[in-house]
């Protein structure tokens, strides 16, 4: 007994920290890098914490891509200065949180959080499913994302219509290979 009591307790701290890691944040989105990275302000007021969020499940093109311009405009009039809630279960390696971003719908702007802003620029046609990332996600979420990217393929919304289309992640790949 004496053996599993450490262990025991080691794996409560580890959920704990899970839990706690992938807790839900109210913030107010205070800015829009791009298609998929924005700066919210969390926390009280006098009390605040501004953190870098990179959206979970998408990538959007960059800004020197084609596209890039439109996506960071439609994210913008999704989410900014507007409250978000935030599940940010890890950070990235460039120390921005790495969450799902969820508003109020505009039909509703003082209702619920119900509108998935990932979601909602994949069904724009301005961001792929970051399918590299897709273990990170819920079944559910996957599923979502994968037939809001194939629903905006067929009905070749926003940067579908490209016929010479890059994503980001190649896009970012030659831009390297370049420098």
């Amino acid at each position: 007994m004496s053996v599993l009591r450490p262990l025991l307790l080691a794996g409560l701290l580890s959920l704990s920290a899970l839990a706690q890691a992938a807790e839900r944040r109210t913030c107010l989105v205070v800015g829009v890098s791009d298609g998929d990275t924005i700066t919210a302000r969390c926390g009280a007021a006098g009390n605040y914490e501004q953190i870098k969020v990179r959206f979970n499940g998408i990538d959007a093109p960059e800004k020197r891509q084609p596209f890039g311009q439109r996506a960071k405009e439609a994210l913008s009039d999704l989410v900014y200065m507007k409250e978000a809630a935030l599940d940010c279960p890890k950070s990235d390696r460039y120390g921005r949180s790495v969450c799902k971003v969820m508003v109020a719908p505009a039909s509703a702007p003082r209702g619920p959080k119900t509108l998935d802003a990932g979601l909602t620029m994949i069904t724009l046609g301005l961001a792929w499913w970051y399918r590299t990332y897709a273990r990170e996600q819920t079944p559910q979420e996957r599923g979502q994302y994968e037939f809001a990217e194939a629903e905006a393929r067929a009905k070749r919304a926003g940067l579908w219509r490209d016929q010479d289309l890059v994503a980001p992640w190649d896009w970012r790949k030659a831009q390297r290979a370049q420098h």
